[in-house]
C-alpha cells in the first residue's frame, strides 16, 4: 500500500492557514506510507501535468493531528513520487 490510509475529509478542525503562513513552514521528508490521505479521488490529467505545480506551492501540504500525519494538499505529487519508486517526499508539516 502506497498511504496509510484513505479518508474522504479531513478529522481536524479548519485551521484557516493561509498560503503564506504555509510557505513559512520549512519542508522535510515525511514517508508515504506515514501519511493519510484526505482526498479519495484524483483527476488523472494532473496526475500527468508535467506543470501541475506552477500555480502552487511546490511541496505538499500536511497536517498532524492527534499524532497522526494527513495530506491536506499535494495528492497528486505525492502519487507521482511512488510511482516513480520514491516512497518519501518532502512536505510541508502544520502541527495542530
Amino acid at each position: 500500500m502506497i498511504f496509510k490510509a484513505v479518508r474522504d475529509g479531513a478529522p481536524y478542525p479548519d485551521h484557516q492557514t493561509t498560503l503564506k503562513e504555509w510557505a513559512e513552514i520549512p519542508p522535510r521528508p515525511i514517508r508515504l506510507a506515514e501519511l493519510i490521505t484526505t482526498k479519495r479521488e484524483l483527476a488523472l490529467d494532473k496526475l500527468l501535468a508535467e506543470d501541475s505545480t506552477f500555480y502552487g506551492d511546490l511541496f505538499p501540504h500536511v497536517v498532524e493531528f492527534r499524532g497522526a500525519l494527513y495530506l491536506e494538499d499535494g495528492l497528486h505529487r505525492a502519487l507521482r513520487a511512488a510511482l516513480q519508486q520514491r516512497n518519501q517526499i518532502h512536505a510541508r508539516v502544520l502541527v495542530l
